[in-house]
């Protein structure tokens, strides 16, 4: 192979010269390298990595660049940043790195490029290619990184409980690389992880949070979920999820393994959607029925308001680990506390006013809603898989009839409080209420359609019955 077809965008000889400008011996190295051996198409990410000073590099690049971007400063860590195009270059100088035993923070030291290989998570993150004048393109495999890019393995430069002790945020990583290279991780890395798992407890939740985000976007994420929990990382990042395993047996009946369940939702809606926050949805949808599992002898086991409990652990989740509770919180929650209601519906007659109150409630994300509980079939019949197929279909199909004729997705009510105020020269009161809700119930019910005119008639007699004189009367 020739590296330097690499090494082909015009960047990489402006940082070369820029290199050469000041003395300096510099690499590309890390995923752009790994990703073009793979032939995963060139990152938009570039990590250059200079033997001496990084963000003096960084700045000499922007002067010798059309542009002359903006250069970010990382002090505390020795780094810069700039944009080129569409590019993002990161420069570090050659560095040693590690956390203490309680530290959150990295100790960070001037350092070799062999330290600065040395230090780098796996060998297919240590590869680099010489951008030196003399050398531009030369490839430095020190641990043998290709053989481990060809075998699909993951592994440690040094000794694996050194480089996850450094750095505990890397047996994460280890994983997210194998969810989504579909890579192997070596026996004993594997190994040192669970031996080492207390150790991702020094690590920032914001920054575990990223690793997770990329595992649920990989194309099968219960491959880094499987992994997680086999080493037992899980424990200590989404005890949620570890509560759902194992199987409970009282009097010979029995109920799913929930934990390996909601990896088969998680993967079968990674197949159908690229939305992060819908997959969230899936990973959390059952958490509820932990904590809301109970047994009767006349139905079994059962696990009553499990979507309620769920939604509800949503935020002190998201709280907990620092990820945005905002609207994107809310639409997690808002899927987990709706999961059954579509499934309950298939399983019955689909009615024109049970539909109408499924899109009124789920609102814009009724679709979302639906691919989410369409993943929820697990069934390994196939006889009662595709019937529950057949069934989700006459209900999106119900969905789409329902809402061309009375437009409930985003319900905007025929009636305003200030007409009705205006009809019964009314204050600001519980009768405008009483008669808005009863408008919106008759809509929902199919006993009137969404239109003006109904609303307006039902309007009246509402506030008749409620004793309201028309202003017209008065």
């Amino acid at each position: 192979m020739n590296y330097k077809d690499a090494l082909k965008h015009d960047i990489f000889e402006i940082i070369s010269q820029s290199a050469h400008d000041l003395h300096l011996d510099c690499y590309v190295i890390g995923g752009f390298v790994r990703d073009f051996l793979l032939d995963r198409g060139l990152t938009k990410d570039i990590d250059i990595l200079a033997i001496g000073d990084g963000i003096e590099l960084a700045k000499q690049v922007s002067k010798n660049l059309p542009n002359k971007p903006k250069v970010q400063v990382f002090k505390t860590y020795g780094t810069a940043m700039l944009r080129y195009n569409d590019i993002e270059i990161e420069f570090v100088g050659a560095r040693k790195e590690s956390y203490g035993e309680d530290s959150r923070n990295p100790v960070v030291e001037n350092g070799s490029l062999q330290d600065d290989q040395n230090r780098r998570d796996f060998t297919i993150n240590a590869l680099a290619l010489n951008l030196s004048k003399s050398n531009f393109g030369d490839l430095l495999d020190p641990f043998n990184g290709i053989e481990d890019l060809q075998n699909k393995i993951i592994r440690t430069p040094l000794s694996p409980d050194i480089t996850y002790s450094d750095d505990p945020l890397r047996m994460m990583r280890a994983i997210r690389f194998s969810a989504q290279l579909n890579f192997k991780i070596e026996e004993i890395s594997l190994k040192a992880i669970s031996k080492n798992n207390h150790r991702i407890q020094i690590i920032t939740n914001e920054r575990i949070v990223v690793e997770l985000n990329k595992i649920l976007e990989s194309n099968k994420p219960s491959i880094g979920f499987l992994l997680l929990e086999q080493t037992g990382l899980l424990d200590y990042i989404l005890p949620e999820l570890i509560a759902l395993k194992g199987i409970d047996e009282i009097e010979g009946q029995r109920h799913k393994d929930n934990f390996y369940h909601t990896l088969e939702v998680v993967d079968n809606i990674a197949q159908n959607t690229d939305n992060l926050w819908l997959r969230w949805a899936a990973l959390l949808h059952d958490i509820g029925k932990a904590p809301t599992k109970k047994f009767s002898k006349k139905v079994g086991w059962t696990f009553h308001g499990h979507e309620f409990e769920g939604s509800k652990m949503v935020y002190q989740l998201f709280k907990r680990l620092k990820m945005p509770l905002n609207d994107k919180m809310k639409f997690v929650q808002k899927m987990v506390f709706m999961s059954s209601r579509p499934i309950v519906l298939a399983n019955e007659e689909v009615t024109d006013s049970a539909v109408r109150r499924l899109v009124f409630d789920a609102g814009k994300y009724v679709d979302d809603l639906m691919t989410l509980c369409e993943a929820d079939i697990t069934t390994k019949n196939p006889k009662k898989f595709n019937q529950y197929h057949n069934n989700f279909k006459i209900v999106r199909d119900k969905i789409i009839e329902v809402e061309e004729r009375d437009h409930v997705r985003n319900f905007q009510p025929p009636i305003s409080g200030e007409e009705i105020m205006a009809t019964f020269n009314l204050k600001p009161s519980k009768e405008i209420g009483i008669i808005k809700e009863a408008i919106k119930e008759a809509i929902l019910e199919g006993d009137i359609p969404n239109e003006h005119k109904a609303a307006y008639d039902l309007m009246l007699k509402e506030g008749k019955r409620l004793g309201l004189i028309l202003t017209s009367e008065k």
